[in-house]
């Protein structure tokens, strides 16, 4: 028998002084059996770093020509294709050939670095790219967040992140590598 995937139900409070966004937000996400926790909410970090109207979570895991969050225009065109891991790069071309703009966000333990180095040149040549590596320390403290019904507070200043719920905060501080 297939294992079926968590219901999870999120409000979501988010203050970017960066990019003057205000927002409560209540939220239903599938976390797929074989999505972590530390993915989950790395998606839902994602979302709100990108949020604008219409944008949406995707099938992600579970349909490999979507991304995990998008944001389609009123004609079905992809504006904003969001990308999550260490991708290959064939994966990467696809989705800046498809969108017309193309955030990824970088996580992992110690295998960030390595896969930059390798990867580096050759997303160097796609113009409508943005990567984003998060540091693991503090995306691995927002697993520990989890449940299935979550009230998080969000919020940006100066690039620095706040994540919090009622009983912990963690700080996140993204790099910009391309």
């Amino acid at each position: 028998m297939a294992l079926k995937s968590t219901i999870i139900k999120t409000h979501l409070s988010i203050s970017d002084m960066d990019r003057h966004v205000y927002q409560d937000l209540s939220l239903t996400l599938a976390q797929h059996p074989s999505e972590t926790e530390q993915r989950l909410m790395i998606r839902i970090l994602a979302y709100v770093l990108q949020f604008q109207e219409r944008l949406e979570f995707t099938k992600g895991l579970c349909a490999d020509d979507e991304p995990e969050v998008w944001l389609k225009n009123y004609s079905d065109e992809i504006e904003l294709w969001v990308e999550l891991g260490l991708p290959e790069e064939k994966r990467v071309k696809k989705a800046c050939n498809r969108a017309n703009s193309v955030v990824l966000y970088t996580y992992g333990e110690n295998n960030q670095p390595i896969w930059w180095q390798k990867n580096q040149q050759k997303l160097a040549s796609y113009h409508n790219l943005s990567v984003i590596s998060l540091p693991y320390e503090a995306t691995a403290q927002l697993a520990n967040m989890v449940s299935r019904a979550m009230t998080l507070t969000i919020t940006i200043q100066d690039g620095e992140i706040w994540f919090s719920d009622e009983q912990t905060s963690v700080h996140i501080v993204p790099q910009q590598l391309k």
